[in-house]
Protein backbone atom coordinates (compact mmCIF):
# COMPACT_ATOMS: atom_id res chain seq x y z
CA UNK A 1 0.00 0.00 0.00
CA UNK A 2 3.31 2.17 -0.02
CA UNK A 3 2.72 3.57 -3.51
CA UNK A 4 -1.28 4.17 -2.82
CA UNK A 5 -0.44 5.93 0.53
CA UNK A 6 2.38 7.72 -1.56
CA UNK A 7 0.23 9.35 -4.50
CA UNK A 8 -3.29 9.86 -1.89
CA UNK A 9 -0.57 12.52 0.25
CA UNK A 10 1.02 13.69 -2.99
CA UNK A 11 -2.44 14.77 -4.65
CA UNK A 12 -3.57 15.97 -0.70
CA UNK A 13 -0.36 17.90 -0.36
CA UNK A 14 -0.99 19.44 -3.76
CA UNK A 15 -4.37 20.10 -2.97
CA UNK A 16 -3.78 21.69 -0.17
CA UNK A 17 -0.74 24.29 -1.10
CA UNK A 18 -3.10 25.31 -4.49
CA UNK A 19 -6.62 25.85 -2.44
CA UNK A 20 -4.12 28.17 -0.06
CA UNK A 21 -2.49 30.03 -2.40
CA UNK A 22 -5.66 30.60 -4.32
CA UNK A 23 -7.43 31.61 -1.04
CA UNK A 24 -4.79 33.96 -0.41
CA UNK A 25 -4.36 35.85 -3.88
CA UNK A 26 -8.08 35.48 -4.93
CA UNK A 27 -9.75 33.95 -7.78
CA UNK A 28 -8.59 35.72 -11.33
CA UNK A 29 -11.25 35.76 -13.90
CA UNK A 30 -13.45 34.14 -12.03
CA UNK A 31 -16.74 33.63 -15.06
CA UNK A 32 -13.68 31.71 -16.58
CA UNK A 33 -13.39 29.65 -13.65
CA UNK A 34 -17.04 29.22 -13.08
CA UNK A 35 -17.59 28.06 -16.35
CA UNK A 36 -15.04 25.40 -16.60
CA UNK A 37 -15.88 24.50 -12.72
CA UNK A 38 -19.46 23.68 -14.51
CA UNK A 39 -18.22 21.78 -17.35
CA UNK A 40 -16.10 19.68 -15.06
CA UNK A 41 -18.89 19.27 -12.22
CA UNK A 42 -21.36 17.73 -14.82
CA UNK A 43 -18.88 15.86 -16.51
CA UNK A 44 -18.43 14.10 -12.95
CA UNK A 45 -21.96 13.67 -12.87
CA UNK A 46 -21.51 11.65 -15.36
CA UNK A 47 -19.19 9.48 -14.24
CA UNK A 48 -19.73 5.60 -14.31
CA UNK A 49 -17.22 2.48 -13.68
CA UNK A 50 -17.32 -0.25 -15.74
CA UNK A 51 -14.21 -2.68 -15.66
CA UNK A 52 -14.10 -2.79 -19.78
CA UNK A 53 -13.91 1.65 -20.09
CA UNK A 54 -10.38 3.32 -18.69
CA UNK A 55 -12.01 6.88 -18.63
CA UNK A 56 -15.13 7.05 -16.40
CA UNK A 57 -15.21 10.68 -16.59
CA UNK A 58 -14.46 11.55 -20.34
CA UNK A 59 -15.93 15.22 -20.20
CA UNK A 60 -14.80 16.18 -16.79
CA UNK A 61 -11.34 15.27 -17.66
CA UNK A 62 -11.81 16.74 -21.06
CA UNK A 63 -12.67 20.15 -18.80
CA UNK A 64 -10.22 19.59 -16.78
CA UNK A 65 -7.24 19.62 -19.34
CA UNK A 66 -8.54 22.25 -21.46
CA UNK A 67 -8.46 24.78 -18.36
CA UNK A 68 -4.93 23.47 -17.30
CA UNK A 69 -4.24 24.43 -20.66
CA UNK A 70 -6.06 27.57 -21.39
CA UNK A 71 -4.29 30.28 -22.28
CA UNK A 72 -6.54 32.94 -23.85
CA UNK A 73 -10.33 33.87 -23.55
CA UNK A 74 -11.76 35.38 -26.81
CA UNK A 75 -8.30 36.39 -27.65
CA UNK A 76 -7.78 38.25 -24.26
CA UNK A 77 -4.90 36.27 -22.58
CA UNK A 78 -5.94 34.01 -19.41
CA UNK A 79 -4.90 35.33 -16.21
CA UNK A 80 -4.89 32.43 -13.58
CA UNK A 81 -2.03 30.45 -12.34
CA UNK A 82 -1.49 26.39 -11.96
CA UNK A 83 -2.63 26.86 -8.54
CA UNK A 84 -5.84 28.15 -9.70
CA UNK A 85 -6.56 24.94 -12.01
CA UNK A 86 -5.92 22.88 -9.44
CA UNK A 87 -8.44 24.38 -7.11
CA UNK A 88 -11.13 24.58 -9.43
CA UNK A 89 -10.39 21.17 -10.59
CA UNK A 90 -10.73 19.98 -6.89
CA UNK A 91 -13.64 21.61 -5.67
CA UNK A 92 -15.69 21.02 -9.18
CA UNK A 93 -14.81 17.17 -8.96
CA UNK A 94 -16.01 17.30 -5.14
CA UNK A 95 -18.96 18.85 -6.17
CA UNK A 96 -19.54 16.97 -8.71
CA UNK A 97 -18.82 13.65 -7.29
CA UNK A 98 -20.81 13.74 -4.09
CA UNK A 99 -24.09 11.63 -5.48
CA UNK A 100 -20.68 9.31 -6.16
CA UNK A 101 -19.64 9.41 -3.14
CA UNK A 102 -23.23 8.96 -1.06
CA UNK A 103 -23.73 6.10 -3.42
CA UNK A 104 -20.39 4.01 -2.49
CA UNK A 105 -19.86 4.15 -6.36
CA UNK A 106 -16.22 3.72 -7.85
CA UNK A 107 -13.01 4.55 -5.79
CA UNK A 108 -13.19 7.96 -5.17
CA UNK A 109 -10.18 8.99 -3.56
CA UNK A 110 -7.96 7.31 -6.03
CA UNK A 111 -9.85 8.90 -8.69
CA UNK A 112 -9.70 12.41 -7.13
CA UNK A 113 -6.09 11.75 -6.85
CA UNK A 114 -5.30 11.04 -10.28
CA UNK A 115 -7.07 14.11 -11.19
CA UNK A 116 -5.06 16.56 -9.11
CA UNK A 117 -1.82 15.28 -10.10
CA UNK A 118 -2.29 15.35 -13.68
CA UNK A 119 -4.58 18.25 -13.79
CA UNK A 120 -1.42 19.87 -11.54
CA UNK A 121 1.18 18.39 -14.34
CA UNK A 122 -0.18 20.00 -17.24
CA UNK A 123 -0.90 23.43 -15.86
CA UNK A 124 2.70 23.58 -13.93
CA UNK A 125 4.10 22.51 -17.51
CA UNK A 126 2.06 25.20 -19.38
CA UNK A 127 0.84 28.14 -16.97
CA UNK A 128 4.07 29.48 -15.59
CA UNK A 129 5.70 29.35 -19.49
CA UNK A 130 2.69 30.99 -21.02
CA UNK A 131 1.96 33.60 -18.49
CA UNK A 132 5.68 34.50 -19.12
CA UNK A 133 5.10 35.11 -22.99
CA UNK A 134 7.24 32.22 -23.82
CA UNK A 135 4.45 31.04 -26.46
CA UNK A 136 3.48 34.41 -27.75
CA UNK A 137 5.45 34.16 -30.37
CA UNK A 138 4.48 30.82 -32.05
CA UNK A 139 2.35 30.65 -34.77
CA UNK A 140 -1.29 28.10 -34.90
CA UNK A 141 0.27 25.08 -35.74
CA UNK A 142 3.45 25.25 -33.62
CA UNK A 143 0.46 25.76 -30.79
CA UNK A 144 -1.60 23.30 -31.20
CA UNK A 145 1.43 20.83 -31.51
CA UNK A 146 2.69 21.71 -27.87
CA UNK A 147 -1.03 21.53 -26.64
CA UNK A 148 -1.23 18.04 -28.12
CA UNK A 149 2.40 17.54 -27.26
CA UNK A 150 1.38 17.99 -23.29
CA UNK A 151 -1.84 16.08 -23.33
CA UNK A 152 -0.09 13.08 -24.55
CA UNK A 153 2.50 13.16 -21.59
CA UNK A 154 -0.04 14.10 -19.11
CA UNK A 155 -2.41 11.25 -19.94
CA UNK A 156 0.81 8.78 -20.09
CA UNK A 157 1.18 9.82 -16.26
CA UNK A 158 -2.15 9.35 -15.14
CA UNK A 159 -1.83 6.01 -16.69
CA UNK A 160 0.76 5.03 -14.90
CA UNK A 161 -0.63 6.70 -11.47
CA UNK A 162 -3.70 4.45 -12.52
CA UNK A 163 -1.59 1.20 -12.39
CA UNK A 164 0.19 2.10 -9.18
CA UNK A 165 -2.98 2.79 -7.30
CA UNK A 166 -4.67 -0.76 -8.84
CA UNK A 167 -1.33 -2.55 -8.70
CA UNK A 168 -1.75 -1.49 -4.69
CA UNK A 169 -5.11 -1.94 -4.17
CA UNK A 170 -5.22 -5.32 -5.86
CA UNK A 171 -1.98 -6.67 -5.67
CA UNK A 172 -2.27 -7.34 -9.45
CA UNK A 173 1.44 -7.43 -11.46
CA UNK A 174 1.99 -4.06 -12.45
CA UNK A 175 3.13 -4.07 -15.98
CA UNK A 176 -0.10 -5.82 -17.55
CA UNK A 177 -2.30 -2.77 -15.66
CA UNK A 178 0.01 -0.36 -17.13
CA UNK A 179 -0.21 -1.83 -20.43
CA UNK A 180 -4.07 -2.36 -20.37
CA UNK A 181 -4.02 1.77 -19.46
CA UNK A 182 -1.76 2.31 -22.33
CA UNK A 183 -4.52 0.20 -24.23
CA UNK A 184 -7.10 2.58 -23.38
CA UNK A 185 -5.83 5.42 -24.55
CA UNK A 186 -6.21 4.58 -27.91
CA UNK A 187 -10.24 4.49 -27.54
CA UNK A 188 -11.84 7.10 -25.62
CA UNK A 189 -8.74 8.37 -24.20
CA UNK A 190 -8.06 9.75 -27.86
CA UNK A 191 -11.37 11.21 -28.00
CA UNK A 192 -10.54 13.14 -24.58
CA UNK A 193 -7.38 14.12 -25.68
CA UNK A 194 -8.49 15.88 -28.89
CA UNK A 195 -11.48 17.36 -27.10
CA UNK A 196 -9.40 19.04 -24.39
CA UNK A 197 -7.25 20.68 -27.21
CA UNK A 198 -9.84 21.41 -28.99
CA UNK A 199 -11.33 22.87 -26.21
CA UNK A 200 -8.67 25.47 -25.44
CA UNK A 201 -7.75 26.11 -28.95
CA UNK A 202 -11.64 27.03 -29.27
CA UNK A 203 -12.19 29.51 -26.16
CA UNK A 204 -9.28 31.61 -26.94
CA UNK A 205 -11.08 31.93 -30.07
CA UNK A 206 -14.74 32.31 -29.59
CA UNK A 207 -14.54 32.53 -25.85
CA UNK A 208 -16.22 30.55 -23.67
CA UNK A 209 -19.27 29.79 -25.97
CA UNK A 210 -17.19 26.82 -27.30
CA UNK A 211 -17.45 25.42 -24.16
CA UNK A 212 -20.77 23.35 -24.89
CA UNK A 213 -20.38 23.13 -28.75
CA UNK A 214 -17.58 21.27 -28.50
CA UNK A 215 -18.36 19.39 -25.43
CA UNK A 216 -21.32 17.99 -27.23
CA UNK A 217 -19.82 14.77 -29.57
CA UNK A 218 -17.41 13.90 -26.56
CA UNK A 219 -20.76 13.76 -24.60
CA UNK A 220 -22.44 11.80 -27.79
CA UNK A 221 -19.20 9.68 -27.53
CA UNK A 222 -19.92 8.90 -23.87
CA UNK A 223 -23.28 7.54 -25.19
CA UNK A 224 -22.33 5.60 -26.93
CA UNK A 225 -19.46 3.90 -24.82
CA UNK A 226 -22.02 3.03 -22.22
CA UNK A 227 -24.67 1.36 -24.15
CA UNK A 228 -21.43 -0.55 -26.23
CA UNK A 229 -20.94 -1.38 -22.06
CA UNK A 230 -24.12 -2.34 -21.48
CA UNK A 231 -24.21 -4.69 -24.30
CA UNK A 232 -21.18 -6.02 -23.54
CA UNK A 233 -22.91 -6.83 -19.87
CA UNK A 234 -26.04 -8.49 -21.33
CA UNK A 235 -23.79 -10.75 -23.50
CA UNK A 236 -21.84 -12.27 -20.57
CA UNK A 237 -25.47 -12.52 -18.55
CA UNK A 238 -26.50 -14.53 -21.72
CA UNK A 239 -22.97 -17.09 -21.38
CA UNK A 240 -23.48 -17.11 -17.60
CA UNK A 241 -27.15 -18.28 -18.06
CA UNK A 242 -25.86 -20.79 -20.56
CA UNK A 243 -23.42 -21.98 -18.15
CA UNK A 244 -26.46 -22.58 -15.96
CA UNK A 245 -27.55 -25.29 -18.01
CA UNK A 246 -25.28 -27.80 -16.21
CA UNK A 247 -26.42 -26.27 -12.48
CA UNK A 248 -29.78 -26.60 -13.61
CA UNK A 249 -29.63 -30.59 -15.74
CA UNK A 250 -27.73 -31.57 -12.12
CA UNK A 251 -24.74 -32.31 -14.02
CA UNK A 252 -22.74 -29.96 -11.65
CA UNK A 253 -23.24 -28.89 -8.29
CA UNK A 254 -24.83 -24.63 -7.89
CA UNK A 255 -22.12 -22.57 -8.26
CA UNK A 256 -19.32 -24.59 -9.40
CA UNK A 257 -19.13 -22.70 -12.67
CA UNK A 258 -19.15 -19.24 -11.18
CA UNK A 259 -16.57 -20.23 -8.90
CA UNK A 260 -14.30 -21.45 -10.95
CA UNK A 261 -14.60 -18.03 -13.33
CA UNK A 262 -14.57 -15.92 -10.77
CA UNK A 263 -10.78 -17.93 -9.69
CA UNK A 264 -9.57 -18.33 -12.72
CA UNK A 265 -10.12 -14.60 -13.72
CA UNK A 266 -7.75 -13.96 -10.54
CA UNK A 267 -5.08 -16.47 -11.57
CA UNK A 268 -5.06 -15.12 -15.00
CA UNK A 269 -4.46 -11.57 -13.35
CA UNK A 270 -2.02 -12.74 -11.38
CA UNK A 271 -0.07 -14.21 -14.64
CA UNK A 272 -0.72 -11.04 -16.42
CA UNK A 273 -3.49 -11.73 -18.88
CA UNK A 274 -4.32 -8.96 -20.99
CA UNK A 275 -7.87 -7.74 -20.79
CA UNK A 276 -9.10 -9.00 -23.84
CA UNK A 277 -7.39 -12.92 -22.72
CA UNK A 278 -9.16 -12.43 -19.34
CA UNK A 279 -12.03 -11.86 -21.02
CA UNK A 280 -11.71 -15.03 -23.14
CA UNK A 281 -10.28 -16.83 -19.92
CA UNK A 282 -13.90 -16.12 -17.84
CA UNK A 283 -16.08 -17.05 -20.41
CA UNK A 284 -14.23 -20.43 -21.41
CA UNK A 285 -14.12 -20.82 -17.30
CA UNK A 286 -17.69 -20.98 -17.16
CA UNK A 287 -18.67 -23.14 -20.07
CA UNK A 288 -15.73 -25.29 -19.09
CA UNK A 289 -18.47 -28.23 -18.30
CA UNK A 290 -21.05 -27.52 -20.83
CA UNK A 291 -19.89 -30.92 -22.77
CA UNK A 292 -21.59 -32.86 -19.94
CA UNK A 293 -25.07 -32.00 -21.22
CA UNK A 294 -24.31 -34.64 -24.00
CA UNK A 295 -23.61 -37.30 -21.53
CA UNK A 296 -26.16 -40.17 -21.54
CA UNK A 297 -24.62 -40.74 -17.82
CA UNK A 298 -23.75 -37.78 -15.90
CA UNK A 299 -20.57 -37.91 -14.02
CA UNK A 300 -21.44 -38.17 -10.03
CA UNK A 301 -21.16 -34.70 -8.55
CA UNK A 302 -19.70 -33.27 -12.44
CA UNK A 303 -16.00 -34.15 -10.97
CA UNK A 304 -14.24 -34.14 -14.12
CA UNK A 305 -11.04 -33.99 -12.88
CA UNK A 306 -10.92 -37.74 -11.33
CA UNK A 307 -12.29 -39.11 -15.21
CA UNK A 308 -9.58 -41.19 -17.26
CA UNK A 309 -7.58 -38.85 -19.30
CA UNK A 310 -9.44 -40.16 -22.70
CA UNK A 311 -13.20 -39.51 -21.41
CA UNK A 312 -11.90 -36.03 -20.12
CA UNK A 313 -10.90 -35.26 -23.51
CA UNK A 314 -13.83 -36.65 -24.82
CA UNK A 315 -16.44 -34.04 -22.54
CA UNK A 316 -14.00 -31.26 -23.48
CA UNK A 317 -14.64 -31.69 -27.25
CA UNK A 318 -18.04 -31.96 -26.82
CA UNK A 319 -18.34 -28.86 -24.82
CA UNK A 320 -16.27 -27.25 -27.79
CA UNK A 321 -19.06 -28.19 -30.73
CA UNK A 322 -21.24 -26.90 -28.01
CA UNK A 323 -19.55 -23.12 -27.81
CA UNK A 324 -19.23 -23.12 -31.33
CA UNK A 325 -22.86 -23.81 -31.67
CA UNK A 326 -23.85 -20.48 -29.38
CA UNK A 327 -22.21 -18.31 -31.64
CA UNK A 328 -19.39 -17.59 -28.73
CA UNK A 329 -15.72 -16.13 -29.50
CA UNK A 330 -14.13 -19.07 -31.33
CA UNK A 331 -11.01 -18.92 -29.27
CA UNK A 332 -13.36 -19.58 -26.28
CA UNK A 333 -14.28 -23.25 -27.51
CA UNK A 334 -10.52 -23.33 -28.44
CA UNK A 335 -10.32 -23.17 -24.78
CA UNK A 336 -13.06 -25.55 -23.63
CA UNK A 337 -11.65 -27.99 -26.19
CA UNK A 338 -8.27 -27.92 -24.90
CA UNK A 339 -8.77 -28.21 -21.10
CA UNK A 340 -7.99 -32.39 -21.37
CA UNK A 341 -4.73 -31.85 -23.33
CA UNK A 342 -1.06 -32.40 -21.52
CA UNK A 343 -0.55 -29.23 -20.27
CA UNK A 344 2.74 -28.55 -21.93
CA UNK A 345 0.81 -28.31 -25.07
CA UNK A 346 -2.16 -26.28 -23.77
CA UNK A 347 -2.30 -22.94 -23.98
CA UNK A 348 -2.20 -20.56 -20.71
CA UNK A 349 -5.94 -20.00 -20.56
CA UNK A 350 -6.79 -23.84 -20.70
CA UNK A 351 -4.01 -24.91 -17.97
CA UNK A 352 -5.70 -21.83 -15.88
CA UNK A 353 -9.34 -23.57 -16.72
CA UNK A 354 -8.18 -27.18 -15.87
CA UNK A 355 -5.83 -26.04 -12.53
CA UNK A 356 -8.83 -24.08 -11.10
CA UNK A 357 -11.43 -26.45 -11.80
CA UNK A 358 -9.19 -28.93 -10.44
CA UNK A 359 -8.79 -27.74 -7.05
CA UNK A 360 -12.49 -26.69 -7.01
CA UNK A 361 -13.31 -30.31 -7.00
CA UNK A 362 -10.78 -31.38 -4.70
CA UNK A 363 -11.51 -28.51 -2.65
CA UNK A 364 -15.34 -29.12 -2.16
CA UNK A 365 -14.99 -33.47 -1.97
CA UNK A 366 -12.47 -32.78 0.88
CA UNK A 367 -14.10 -31.12 3.61
CA UNK A 368 -12.77 -28.24 6.05
CA UNK A 369 -9.47 -28.82 5.49
CA UNK A 370 -9.79 -29.00 1.21
CA UNK A 371 -8.23 -25.98 0.13
CA UNK A 372 -4.90 -26.86 1.68
CA UNK A 373 -5.31 -30.59 0.99
CA UNK A 374 -6.36 -30.00 -2.77
CA UNK A 375 -3.49 -27.50 -3.20
CA UNK A 376 -1.22 -30.01 -1.62
CA UNK A 377 -2.61 -32.59 -4.20
CA UNK A 378 -2.06 -30.12 -7.53
CA UNK A 379 1.56 -29.17 -6.38
CA UNK A 380 2.26 -33.20 -6.06
CA UNK A 381 0.62 -33.47 -9.75
CA UNK A 382 2.83 -30.89 -11.28
CA UNK A 383 5.27 -33.48 -13.41
CA UNK A 384 2.49 -34.82 -15.46
CA UNK A 385 -1.32 -33.05 -15.04
CA UNK A 386 -1.11 -29.50 -13.57
CA UNK A 387 1.36 -26.34 -15.07
CA UNK A 388 3.21 -25.74 -11.90
CA UNK A 389 3.58 -21.94 -12.85
CA UNK A 390 -0.59 -21.99 -12.58
CA UNK A 391 -0.73 -23.77 -9.42
CA UNK A 392 1.92 -21.45 -7.97
CA UNK A 393 0.26 -18.65 -9.26
CA UNK A 394 -3.19 -20.25 -7.48
CA UNK A 395 -1.73 -20.50 -4.32
CA UNK A 396 -0.61 -17.05 -4.11
CA UNK A 397 -3.77 -15.90 -5.52
CA UNK A 398 -5.57 -17.69 -2.52
CA UNK A 399 -3.41 -16.55 0.31
CA UNK A 400 -4.33 -13.20 -0.91
CA UNK A 401 -7.98 -13.86 -0.28
CA UNK A 402 -7.32 -15.28 3.56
Amino acid sequence: MTARRLIHGSAALAAAVSLGVTLWTGTDEPGVALAFGVLIAVGELTRWSDAQVRQAAPLGTAGSLSYALLGADAGHPAQHDAAQVVTVVLVASLLGGVPHIWMGRTPTLDHLARRVLSVGFAAVCFQPLYNRGVFTSWDGSAYALLLIALLVLTVLCDAVLAAALAHSRTRWPFGPLLRDELRGLLGIGSAVCATGAVISLAVAVAGLWALPVFCLPLLLTQLSVRRYAAVRATYRQTIASLARATEIAGCTPAGHAHRVAALSRAVGRDLGLSRPELTVLEYAALMHDIGQLSLVDPVPAGATAGLPREEQRRIALLGGAVVRQTGVDPAVAVVVERQADPYREQPLAARIVRTVNAYEEKARRAGPEGPLRALEELRLATAGDYAPEVVESLARVLSRAV
